[in-house]
């Protein structure tokens, strides 16, 4: 699972061959959340409302980067990294 950034102490992957709908991974600790791209809802309860917050907020500056990655690892192409929250 190709990480694509980080910042804060949280992870950002996304899996290669990965299953509908497009979405990315973040990790904070011991908690992990799915979200999608389109939406930027979780896919996934439990996340800490912190973290999730930054999280959405990289997302929103990253969608498209987001989605082409996303094209990317459906064609098992390397990705590219994401800048990280400033």
């Amino acid at each position: 699972m190709p990480r694509i950034s980080s910042f804060y102490g949280i992870i950002i992957w996304m899996f290669h061959d990965d299953h509908e709908p497009p979405h990315f991974h973040a990790e904070y600790g011991e908690h992990l959340v799915r979200l999608r791209i389109d939406t930027l809802e979780p896919m996934d309860r439990g996340f800490p409302r912190r973290a999730m917050r930054l999280v959405k907020e990289w997302a929103r500056l990253h969608q498209h980067e987001l989605m082409e990655n996303w094209v990317k690892a459906r064609e098992s192409l390397p990705l590219d990294r994401i800048e990280p929250l400033p």
